[in-house]
């Protein structure tokens, strides 16, 4: 059987596969980037109407290996999920599990360690400031969490569904970011944008010159306008899905 064939096949009988394939492109993406952190790390995405099934990466897998076909179909409201065989982390499984059953509307969750956003989250003052177009992106929508106590089980995975709020990103002060949306398109656009924002601004710092921050309202009204920038988010996924077909196709198998 060829790897079309099966493919085929698999989109066919599996009613979540181009959701699988997106997932599995974000991984692939993210290791590539360099945003990835060894085998940890997870990508979660909601397949069901009131979100709380969700695919979600298998346990120790490396992000540049993820295909679509072993991401994991998870329930957050099923208390047994740790005694299955292919039982996902147990602190993935806690924070994703939490923000899936208790926040419907984030249907795509990326959380990443990655390099500048973690400098951002060690920060005692870790706002982002507007001080070019990708910072202003975000201004006025991003959570802060400063109440890191561990590694994200129990309690504290529940704490953090709450924090988020309406919010597409929550800096998780002393542990990493956190990105929520509509589709694995959209929070992976918020998630390279906000990786851009954070070397710029963190870049910025490390001169030790002033910076030239913008006023509140330019910094709300550009970020109005890439919130209405049609149709970008797709553009920019639908690249990169167009260049692992060309390059590494296998993360759709």
């Amino acid at each position: 059987m060829t790897v079309t064939t099966l493919r085929d096949n698999r989109r066919n009988s599996d009613p979540h596969w181009e959701a699988r394939v997106d997932l599995a492109c974000a991984f692939r993406w993210t290791a590539r980037l360099n945003m990835h952190e060894g085998v940890a790390n997870h990508f979660s995405l909601a397949v069901s109407d009131d979100g709380s099934q969700f695919l979600m990466n298998p346990n120790g897998r490396h992000f540049a290996r993820v295909r679509a076909s072993e991401l994991l179909l998870l329930d957050a409201n099923d208390r047994e999920t740790m005694n299955r065989p292919d039982a996902p982390d147990p602190t993935a499984w806690d924070i994703h599990g939490a923000l899936h059953r208790l926040s419907p509307q984030a249907r795509c969750v990326l959380h990443v360690h990655s390099k500048y956003a973690l400098v951002l989250a060690t920060l005692k003052d870790p706002r982002m400031l507007p001080i070019d177009q990708n910072t202003m992106r975000f201004y006025d929508r991003i959570a802060y969490d400063d109440g890191f106590d561990g590694m994200g089980l129990g309690e504290e995975a529940e704490r953090l569904a709450t924090k988020l709020g309406d919010k597409t990103v929550l800096v998780l002060g002393n542990h990493g970011v956190l990105f929520a949306g509509a589709s694995v398109a959209a929070t992976f656009d918020e998630m390279y944008y906000f990786e851009r924002a954070c070397e710029t601004l963190v870049t910025a710092y490390m001169t030790g010159r002033e910076l030239k921050v913008a006023s509140d309202d330019v910094a709300r009204k550009t970020a109005r306008q890439w919130m209405e920038y049609p149709s970008f988010a797709g553009k920019h996924f639908a690249e990169l899905k167009a260049t692992l077909d060309e390059e590494d196709p296998n993360y759709r198998t």
